[in-house]
């Protein structure tokens, strides 16, 4: 696969693209946070109709803030997701607070569930499968949770850096989901090369798992922006990607954009329908803006968003 050839074209140019890649891109979600949201004015007139937003929750980041964000989205009609890092919770019952507070104050009804990204837990919680384990989004409700996936292994859990500890925590997961009235799906951390997010998603359906992959991709940005955002997050393998391509003096300045990826992921799909890989989640490490335009540019029929 021509992997290597990230950064063709210019930013502002749609690039024809096959059907598949049309059919897989058609309903992505997307990423925010509270300082990125409030830049802005109206998500209706940027954001296709039923677009699912996510909310990530950094650490230091007031439940407040959180809340307020949540709200302003289910309000302008989009279904939110917002993060619960579960290392950041000091205990069941602030967990239990925050998700009162975003069910009560601003109607979210789904949730992604995290370890999270801080090596010393707040408290007593370490795990998403300790919240899992705590019945507490069933009790309030919750219609859908998502749990994270790491194509290409995570040192902070595997140190050894293999599989074992996250393929056991996808299976637990799995099980959860056949007892559980909530949907559940596996949202993935970004990645630039195709055959590791493939050979993950085959790998984990032999063992058993069959919950649907919303493919994590990294939005239009500079690749020196990309590549700081790739080592602070532990992108493995497919990191050499765009290492090889920073040697490359001629297109170090060239905006780096997800379609090569999209469209290996796209013709995997159409030869292997049965595929866990499902929908796309975007990440928009170069803006909010800029990564939803790029997408809505490259939509079945680029619909109108929904103003």
């Amino acid at each position: 696969m021509a992997l290597m050839n990230l950064f063709k074209g210019k930013p502002d140019e749609a690039p024809a693209g096959s059907t598949r890649f049309r059919d897989l891109i058609d309903g992505y979600s997307i990423e925010v946070m509270p300082r990125t949201a409030a830049k802005i004015d109206d998500f209706k007139t940027l954001l296709p109709k039923g677009t699912r937003v996510y909310i990530a929750h950094i650490e230091g980041t007031p439940i407040e803030e959180m809340v307020a964000t949540a709200k302003r989205l289910t309000d302008d009609g989009f279904p939110v997701m917002p993060h619960f890092p579960a290392r950041i919770i000091p205990s069941l019952a602030v967990l239990e607070d925050w998700i009162k507070r975003y069910h009560n104050e601003a109607g979210v009804e789904q949730a992604l569930l995290l370890g999270g990204g801080v090596s010393t837990p707040a408290g007593e919680l370490d795990s998403s499968m300790q919240m899992i384990e705590s019945g507490l989004f069933d009790r309030y409700g919750f219609k859908r949770l998502h749990v994270a996936g790491h194509p290409e292994g995570n040192k902070d859990i595997d140190k050894d850096g293999g599989y074992r500890i996250v393929d056991e925590a996808l299976k637990f997961k799995q099980a959860y989901s056949e007892s559980s009235d909530a949907e559940m799906a596996i949202v993935t951390q970004f990645a630039f090369d195709a055959k590791p997010v493939i050979a993950w998603a085959e790998r984990i359906a032999a063992a058993g798992v069959k919950l649907p992959i919303h493919l994590g991709i990294a939005g239009p940005t500079k690749l020196q922006t990309l590549i700081k955002f790739a080592i602070s997050c532990g992108v493995g393998p497919s990191i050499a990607v765009l290492q090889k391509r920073a040697m490359d003096l001629s297109k170090l300045l060239l905006p780096y954009e997800p379609a090569e990826v999209l469209e290996d992921i796209a013709d995997y799909k159409a030869a292997h329908p049965e595929s866990l890989i499902q929908q796309i989640h975007v990440f928009p490490l170069g803006g909010i803006r800029t990564s939803a335009e790029w997408m809505n540019a490259r939509l079945p029929e680029r619909q109108a968003a929904t103003a």
